[in-house]
């Protein structure tokens, strides 16, 4: 069996020799023996984590962790862990080749005990694909919901109960077979960490259209949330902020005409009261936001328009006034309005209105993310209740 082959094809599978107790969920939803096992430390680690009043974003780490490897085509039983470092040798791809995927959402708890995640199917979904496209296995479904139900369920008192305030999730997947050769591991690591955090947002944003580099090309990994993109962008961000600015806009590699997305977040934009968006072109992260505004504007009887959008187009419709606003959306801010679109050399244009759109569409998704809203479109899903070990 080839390396590639046998990552393919790993599965989800029990560790029988494990003599450690777990704990996790029945069938009927109560508190019972499950896959995966609880590290001894976990309790300390749970008692000595008091939640401060200042969050940030990504600033407060959670005091447990879940791990599972991947080995000889298998997945092993997964551990609860207290949250620290991690071994990884120093020859591990993931280190020079960023064979590296990872996702973000977040848990909830707002006038409730239990938290609740919001949309953890998409997630998995798209963490699969990015998985793929690295040549990496995909982590089966039941140990993805597994591992975010034993961390957001094991820290549920911590999850902060405020609007506006929630439990970053981070699954992420990297290879950790040591070695030169260009080619996909053999081995595997799934983890889950997070983050208390409030919502990441500085205020309408100001944007800078990036014209000399690019981050993705289709064909490329655009598509996948690779940790790679995310390099590709830094160097035009942090010029951009070093500007001013909060973040780049980025246009396609081929002609540097179309609109893409900001480094992290997805566009929109409100043109004679509709809205457009630039369509999926395979190098475009398919945002899990981006997919629950549209679904949601269109229940609120927007018209909504998915299409290659020319930056030229957009500055000159921001100066005529018929694009009277623009925002973006990711799960880090939910949805952000953008005051200022710029270019290198120095013209700003300016939309009409600033949080308008946005601000509706944002209070909309967010009280279904709280459950202050009846969850029409079944978005949502609780955290079982959680026992720690006896």
């Amino acid at each position: 069996m080839t390396a590639n082959s046998q990552a393919a094809r790993c599965e989800h599978v029990a560790d029988d020799t494990a003599a450690a107790p777990t704990y996790g969920r029945a069938a009927d939803g109560s508190s019972s023996s499950h896959a995966y096992r609880v590290h001894p430390g976990v309790q300390a680690a749970l008692a000595d984590f008091t939640l401060p009043d200042k969050l940030g974003f990504g600033l407060v780490a959670a005091p447990v962790m879940f791990s599972a490897d991947c080995t000889h085509g298998q997945w092993t039983r997964g551990e609860l862990l207290p949250y620290g470092p991690i071994e990884i040798l120093p020859g591990a791809r993931a280190l020079h080749y960023a064979e590296l995927v990872f996702e973000g959402l977040k848990a909830y708890r707002v006038g409730t005990d239990h938290p609740n995640l919001f949309r953890p199917k998409e997630n998995w979904r798209r963490l699969c694909g990015s998985a793929q496209r690295l040549s990496m296995p995909p982590v089966p479904e039941d140990l993805f919901l597994e591992a975010l139900e034993a961390v957001a369920g094991s820290l549920a008192a911590f999850v902060p109960n405020r609007s506006g305030t929630s439990l970053y999730l981070r699954p992420f997947i990297f290879g950790t077979e040591s070695g030169y050769q260009v080619r996909s591991s053999t081995s595997f690591r799934f983890m889950v960490i997070a983050n208390p955090v409030e919502i990441y947002s500085s205020g309408p944003m100001r944007v800078l259209i990036e014209r000399n580099d690019v981050r993705a090309m289709v064909g490329g990994v655009g598509a996948a949330k690779a940790a790679a993109n995310y390099a590709a962008s830094l160097r035009a961000t942090t010029a951009a902020v070093a500007r001013g600015f909060t973040v780049s806009l980025w246009l396609d590699s081929r002609e540097q005409r179309y609109i893409q997305e900001l480094s992290g977040m997805n566009l929109f934009a409100v043109i004679g009261g509709q809205l457009h968006t630039p369509a999926l072109d395979g190098a475009i992260l398919p945002g899990i936001t981006r997919d629950s505004l549209i679904t949601l504007a269109r229940h609120r009887g927007y018209r909504v328009h998915e299409r290659a959008m020319p930056i030229g187009e957009l500055l000159h419709m921001l100066n005529t006034g018929e694009c009277s606003e623009l925002f973006a959306c990711g799960t880090a801010a939910i949805v952000s309005p953008i005051a200022t679109l710029a270019d290198p050399e120095g013209a700003e244009h300016i939309p009409q209105h600033v949080d308008g759109v946005a601000a509706e569409l944002r209070e909309a998704l967010l009280s279904i993310q709280e459950r202050r809203a009846p969850d029409l479109f079944r978005w949502t899903r609780t955290v079982p209740h959680w026992t720690t070990p006896r």
